[in-house]
């Protein structure tokens, strides 16, 4: 009987472990320097912080290509990724929000070139 109660529990699904990571490759527009962009992003990780959402930025120092950068966001996993990006996406319609206004200040900086997510272990 023992065996087969921890056959049971080792068949179980288990939650997942993994964290959420948000890929961003970009560029920064000529009007944009990285230091501004820096200060962009330390505002939306004051803002992301409530929401689980914290990010880095790669600037390549070797690579084929030396111009795109990468937006590396982690969440605990997706689902909290979900629910920051909810967040992000509903604010949106209201022009004073935070994030509203961060974005604005993102799309004058940086042109996404492609976005990819990935769970992490």
């Amino acid at each position: 009987m023992k065996k087969l109660l921890i056959a049971i529990v080792l068949l179980m699904p288990l939650p997942s472990l993994a964290e959420h990571m948000d890929v961003i490759e970009f560029r920064l527009k000529e009007n944009c320097s990285f230091n501004q962009y820096l200060q962009i992003v330390a505002e939306f990780n004051a803002w992301g912080k409530e929401y689980g959402y914290q990010t880095k930025i790669a600037s390549p120092i070797q690579n084929e290509n030396l111009v795109s950068m990468y937006w590396l966001g982690v969440s605990a996993n997706a689902e909290a990724f979900g629910k920051a990006w909810d967040a992000w996406r509903d604010a949106q319609s209201d022009p004073n929000s935070v994030a509203a206004k961060l974005q604005a200040r993102f799309s004058a900086c940086e042109e996404n070139l492609s976005r990819h997510g990935y769970d992490v272990y």
